[in-house]
């Protein structure tokens, strides 16, 4: 009986010490997992931290790479504007140049056309705005003359044409000559074709004026012309 006891607590302290190193071993199991599973997070949590550091980096670079090409940009738009600018102003001037000299070679070919062929002369002075700039006779025959057919730009041109040979005055006469009125007609007497009153009526003498100088010179300017080559027109 005592063995059989005996034999029992024998088996029942193997089964003890057995379900004490099963458990022991479950623990020391779960324990080095737990250390282990400890160390992969610590090693996971690094790399994602190493991870965001390096794309803050390379955020941080493409950022200034972004800046630095927007700047390159913005300097190389505003170099090629001004260089446009500058091309632009240079062609206008270029332009105005050409323009300025062509209106030029234009103006000189007839004049020397009109010197040879005794064409129009073009007026290169001052233009008057229109006729109330003047008074008197020299209203009347501003008028009359765009009456005529002729521009404005051709009045400057009979102004001196008739300054010159009667002042604009209607009574004047040649006592030399014979000639008459503000156009100086040889003989006065020629006058009567525009009017009985070419006398005393300065709107009658400017309209035979006109037409004498139509008829033989074209235009005022080229009478004018003449007149300052010849001494006569």
């Amino acid at each position: 009986m005592k063995r059989l006891w005996s034999r029992l607590g024998v088996r029942a302290a193997s089964v003890s010490l057995l379900l004490a190193g099963l458990v022991g071993g479950v623990y020391v199991g779960q324990t080095q997992d737990f250390q282990e599973q400890s160390a992969e997070t610590a090693l996971v949590v690094q790399a994602n931290a190493d991870e965001i550091q390096l794309l803050k980096a390379r955020q941080a670079d493409h950022a200034a790479a972004r800046a630095y090409r927007s700047q390159a940009e913005d300097a190389a738009a505003s170099k090629a504007a001004a260089e446009v600018k500058a091309a632009a102003g240079k062609a206008r001037t270029l332009e105005k140049k050409a323009i300025a000299e062509e209106k030029k070679a234009k103006e000189e070919a007839e004049e020397k056309e009109a010197e040879e062929n005794g064409g129009p002369v073009p007026f290169t002075g001052d233009i008057p705005e229109s006729c109330d700039e003047y008074s008197g006779s020299r209203k009347i025959g501003c008028a009359l003359m765009l009456d005529k057919g002729f521009k404005l730009d051709q009045f400057p041109c009979l102004d001196k044409l008739w300054k010159k040979e009667s002042g604009w005055n209607y009574k004047a006469t040649n006592r030399s000559s014979g000639a008459y009125g503000i156009p100086q007609a040889l003989p006065g007497t020629k006058m009567a074709s525009a009017g009985d009153d070419w006398k005393t009526n300065p709107a009658t003498q400017i309209k035979w004026g006109l037409g004498y100088i139509k008829g033989r010179y074209n235009t005022p300017c080229a009478a004018w012309n003449h007149s300052q080559n010849v001494g006569w027109y």
